[in-house]
């Protein structure tokens, strides 16, 4: 990341500030939200020959002016770094600050539904994208492919069935690997359940045929042994609706494609050169 933005180097600092000149400085919050991304600035800052100071911790909540991190060092480590240590606590904390958001509107409606995200990342960042919606309060779901058996449309398409691709997946899978399935059709969930299925995901469903979902499942004595995830056209206007119909799992790729990232800066307090 530091690579991809200095370039052959830092020009502009290079031109104005003193090989011997060394600062100390301060990241500060300038809105409301959560933090996250410490943990990896602290090891990047350190990494350049940085002194830090946290004086939070992740998914601490922040307020306007409050500080997050102290910094001591070279002067021209410190300004070359700034832009990518704040791009990494800013989206962090945004997406951190989104996630919390929805995780407390949910618990304040009574609500026990699991947020997740999705894979639906920056490239490159799926790590601390997905970091940040845990320290939010959510859930990362997969964070690898290798983390569950998620059968999806196309994958139906060319096994020919819903059948056949739970068949084939409950035959050659690992017994610590749970099967997923997602469906497009009410009907699919009762079929998808009686097959094996551990986890149904309701792709692209409203809310009232979610509704309509979990009471066939129900109905069918499925409720409570089937994990019912619902996903695609879930927003934070609609969650609760989505929520409140006896699901599991809201699933949401707006929490890490296109969050708002939380406005950090960094401050020189005071530097000398020697």
């Amino acid at each position: 990341m530091l690579a991809d933005d200095v370039g052959q180097g830092d020009v502009t600092t290079a031109l104005l500030i003193p090989a011997c000149s060394t600062a100390e400085a301060e990241i500060i919050a300038k809105e409301t939200g959560i933090a996250a991304g410490l943990e990896e600035a602290e090891i990047l800052l350190e990494s350049l020959g940085l002194r830090t100071e946290t004086l939070i911790v992740d998914g601490d909540r922040l307020e306007p002016k409050q500080a997050l991190m102290r910094i001591c060092g070279d002067t021209r480590t410190i300004l070359s770094a700034e832009r990518t240590i704040l791009n990494i606590l800013s989206r962090m904390s945004g997406i951190a600050t989104t996630t919390r958001r929805l995780v407390e509107k949910l618990r304040k409606a009574g609500l026990k539904t699991k947020i997740a995200c999705t894979r639906k990342v920056a490239p490159g960042l799926l790590y601390f994208d997905k970091k940040a919606v845990w320290i939010g309060g959510g859930d990362p779901h997969r964070l690898h492919l290798d983390d569950l058996i998620l059968i999806k449309d196309n994958h139906i398409s060319v096994a020919g069935s819903i059948e056949k691709a739970l068949k084939k997946a409950k035959q050659e899978a690992s017994f610590s690997k749970k099967i997923e399935i997602e469906v497009a059709r009410t009907e699919d969930a009762l079929i998808a359940a009686r097959k094996g299925a551990d986890i149904v995901m309701l792709d692209n469903f409203s809310p009232e045929q979610v509704r309509t979902a979990s009471r066939l499942l129900k109905k069918a004595g499925f409720l409570g042994k089937v994990l019912l995830e619902a996903s695609g056209g879930i927003t934070e206007d609609n969650i609760l609706a989505y929520a409140s119909a006896e699901i599991d799992i809201v699933s949401l790729g707006a929490l890490t494609d296109s969050t708002k990232a939380l406005d950090i800066s960094l401050e020189i307090l005071k530097s000398k050169t020697k």
